[in-house]
Order: structure tokens, then C-alpha cells, then sequence
């Protein structure tokens, strides 16, 4: 049996979640799961390893209401897509309510987890 190691329970995005750069208002790929701590994104633009970012993207259970956060990026991976890559991001300054926000939806009814 694989033991997890993760810090909080990560959601697989059942539809496309697509992110956006808010800096450059450029699609930057759609999120592959989410915890309300961070992201796999299928990043379809390239990345600077350790960078800072500020993204956006909509939830389905609240499509107007935007979620923009800081985010950490820890490691890149090639994806077996081509120009494609694996993303893993750490949220930064998150507002309790904005955590609060993305742990409902990781926990909502129905979820399916990574």
C-alpha cells in the first residue's frame, strides 16, 4: 500500500480548470488537482523554476467569483503531452477566508482525489 505524505487532501479538477497569469492575462494551463495549500497545473506555457506568480482561475461552484493567489513554484516536469508540463505550486498569502474557500471545495461531496 502507498503511504501519502502530502500536507492536505488534493481534489482532481473534474473539468477543465484553465489558469490565467494575472501579470500578462495569458492562459497558462488548467489545473490538473488542488488542496486549498497549493496545485498540479498541466502548464502550457514555460515556467521560471522557483518563480513567484500570481494566478487566477474559477471553480465551478462559483463561477463568478475569481480566485486570485500568490503561488510558489517547487518543481517542473515534462508531461507526455507535447509542449506540456507538470507544475507543482505552493499557495502563498492566502486569506483565511480564501483557504476556507478552497478546502470546501476539496472536501465538497462527490470529490475525487489524487
Amino acid at each position: 500500500m502507498m503511504q501519502e505524505f502530502r500536507r492536505a487532501k488534493r481534489r482532481k479538477a473534474p473539468d477543465v480548470i484553465l489558469v490565467t497569469d494575472a501579470m500578462t492575462a495569458r492562459v497558462v494551463g488548467r489545473i490538473g488537482n488542488l488542496s486549498e495549500t497549493g496545485m498540479l497545473l498541466i502548464a502550457s506555457e514555460p515556467f521560471v523554476e522557483d518563480g513567484l506568480y500570481q494566478l487566477s482561475f474559477t471553480l465551478p461552484d462559483a463561477p463568478d467569483t475569481p480566485v486570485e493567489i500568490g503561488a510558489h513554484l517547487l518543481w517542473l516536469d515534462d508531461a507526455t503531452l507535447a509542449g506540456a508540463s507538470w507544475a507543482g505550486f505552493r499557495f502563498i498569502a492566502t486569506t483565511p477566508s480564501l483557504a476556507h474557500r478552497l478546502q470546501g471545495w476539496v472536501n465538497a461531496p462527490g470529490s475525487h482525489y489524487a
